[in-house]
């Protein structure tokens, strides 16, 4: 089965790309890995060659593995790449991957820690997701109620299926269910004018309008709520993993997300546990598999980042922020 993976980056979150292409190769995976970038490349990219087979303008590729493969496409759009996943994959799917038969999307502060071969079973069960932290939303929550309004006047019909609210960080999907991304990418240039447009996020850079964020608004999430209110318009299985899949509660982890700013390439687990916070199970996976085959961190932050690590979880066993 031929099989792709994508993710977008800018700035410092090649570290992430370096670690999340360590964690898949080290898991498993064979295949192809897209990376959409603005800016530079990062300099462990630094032996990527011009690719023109790939018909995207400026895009380079290396090998990473004997079975893996990661390319570099430059993005020119101007819009927050939270916003951009849709436009992405049904870009990739019409393009460089057209011949991928499933295709999976990984925010790049994602670790991969599963067996590949459960993600294969898993897109064949329906479009694989995963349950958000703020999950469950209600049939007739406001928020679900108001997407169906708002969509409604676009012509989708929207159907509850289940109360999980999922994360806009994963998707992946079989080539037979691609035509959620459609949906996803169009309700997304829909709800653009609210959000005062596709460059706008909540999540740094350019601030939508004060009154559609927050918690208590229908997209303030903008690109996981229209994923949410995509995955009710499409007549398709879908597939749900818990919240343990990110990670966020105990369980059995798949992809554990770093949520919030302080990812897991800059903690500092001493000063952070003096506060009361322990390293999340993320942040031992990430700094588990930052050595190889890619390296975006020296040997010797590696080591002390991991022996550190283990100190703050020892101290986070006896002392931890109080409620």
């Amino acid at each position: 089965m031929n099989n792709a993976v994508c993710t977008l980056f800018e700035k410092h979150y090649h570290h992430g790309v370096a670690v999340l292409t360590n964690s898949l190769v080290r898991n498993g995976f064979k295949g192809e890995i897209y990376v959409g970038y603005r800016g530079d490349l990062p300099p462990w990219a630094n032996t990527a060659k011009p690719n023109s087979a790939l018909n995207w303008e400026n895009a380079s590729s290396f090998q990473v593995s004997e079975t893996v493969k990661l390319h570099f496409l430059p993005i020119t759009t101007d819009a927050h790449f939270t916003n951009f996943k849709a436009h992405f994959m049904v870009e990739l799917w019409e393009g460089p991957a057209k011949n991928a038969d499933n295709l999976y999307y990984f925010d790049p502060d994602i670790v991969f820690v599963a067996d590949w071969k459960y993600f294969e079973k898993w897109t064949s069960c329906g479009v694989a997701v995963c349950e958000d932290i703020n999950s469950p939303v209600w049939s007739n929550h406001p928020r679900r109620v108001e997407w169906r309004e708002f969509f409604g006047q676009y012509g989708h019909q929207l159907k509850f299926k289940e109360p999980l609210y999922v994360n806009g960080g994963f998707i992946g999907l079989n080539k037979k269910d691609k035509n959620i991304l459609h949906i996803w990418k169009k309700m997304m240039e829909e709800v653009a004018p609210r959000i005062g447009g596709l460059n706008k996020s909540s999540l740094g850079g350019a601030a939508m309008p004060p009154e559609e964020m927050g918690a208590y608004t229908p997209f303030g999430k903008s690109d996981q709520d229209v994923l949410n209110a995509a995955i009710e318009a499409y007549d398709g299985q879908i597939s749900f993993a818990g919240k343990e899949g990110m990670a966020f509660i105990p369980g059995v982890p798949l992809i554990p997300h770093a949520l919030g700013g302080i990812k897991p390439w800059k903690i500092k687990p001493i000063s952070q546990v003096a506060q009361g916070f322990a390293p999340k199970y993320v942040d031992k996976a990430y700094w588990k598999y930052a050595d190889f085959p890619l390296r975006s961190h020296s040997d010797s932050e590696i080591k002390m980042k991991q022996f550190l690590i283990k100190v703050a979880a020892f101290i986070g066993r006896f002392y931890k922020r109080g409620e």
